[in-house]
């Protein structure tokens, strides 16, 4: 299908998800549908907010005749990410979790702007200025949960939202959330090598970041990128429950997004 035909089949998709009830601003332009559905083409795309804009003022404006200012719509966007929570997937009783980096900026310049988003810190053995997503998946491959921080911070900071599924979940974790005291009773800490079912959240890392690019993103202000963060969680579980989890003669699941580029 060509981007615009992709684009309206994602509007609907949104939209049977949403609520009929949800609330709508008496002075908003366009609805909560049509948010969403720009919050997941903009990650999707992870371009600049103003390269973004025009890109999708040029080229789609007819599937939008009433898109407000730039700077109007970016705030909008912010303030309506709390809805893709409709999107998280359900948990299983097997998960996996794991974080991973996102740059803000190069580290040379770590410290030289007052307003520097993110921090510096490691991931990958590699030196990096910004965040970490941290995510837990179910065990098709789907994002259960998810929250974020700076990249100064150890991976033992995810710990609080992998308890949160404490009864409902064993999920397994590599040696980096590990506490040398009151890890959480459905945390199981694997070592390199073992359960290699763990691969599953390296491979949606790996989608993310040669599909999307997600390695990577800009944004000023810390609340623009949580709510990037919110949509790129929402954009995979709907690019990649597309056409629905179908097994094969194998019982395996195969997932890809490699063709969901703009």
């Amino acid at each position: 299908m060509n981007i615009a035909d992709f684009i309206t089949e994602l509007y609907c998709k949104i939209d049977d998800a949403l609520p009929d009830d949800a609330p709508q601003h008496p002075q908003a332009v366009l609805s909560l549908s049509e948010l969403i559905t720009i919050g997941v083409l903009q990650a999707m795309k992870n371009v600049g907010q103003r390269a973004f804009y025009h890109w999708l003022q040029d080229n789609y404006g007819d599937l939008f005749p009433q898109l407000p200012e730039r700077s109007r719509l970016n705030r909008r966007l912010e303030t309506q990410s709390c809805w893709v929570g409709y999107f998280l997937a359900e948990p299983t009783v097997l998960g996996v979790a794991d974080s991973y980096g996102v740059e803000l900026g190069h580290p040379v310049r770590s410290g030289r702007g007052i307003h520097q988003v993110g921090r510096k810190g490691k991931s990958n053995h590699r030196w990096i200025v910004g965040g970490k997503l941290g995510i837990v998946l179910n065990q098709w491959g789907r994002i259960v949960a998810w929250d974020c921080h700076t990249a100064n911070v150890h991976d033992q900071r995810f710990l609080p939202l992998l308890a949160n599924y404490d009864g409902q979940m064993i999920i397994l974790a590599d040696t980096g959330f590990h506490r040398a005291q009151g890890d959480p009773a459905n945390v199981k800490i694997c070592r390199r090598g073992q359960w290699n079912v763990r691969m599953i959240v390296e491979t949606t890392f790996s989608m993310l970041t040669n599909v999307w690019n997600s390695k990577q993103m800009r944004h000023l202000t810390w609340r623009g990128f949580e709510a990037h963060l919110s949509y790129l969680t929402a954009a995979f579980n709907i690019l990649v429950n597309w056409n629905g989890l179908e097994p094969d003669e194998n019982g395996r699941i195969h997932r890809s997004i490699a063709r969901f580029t703009l």
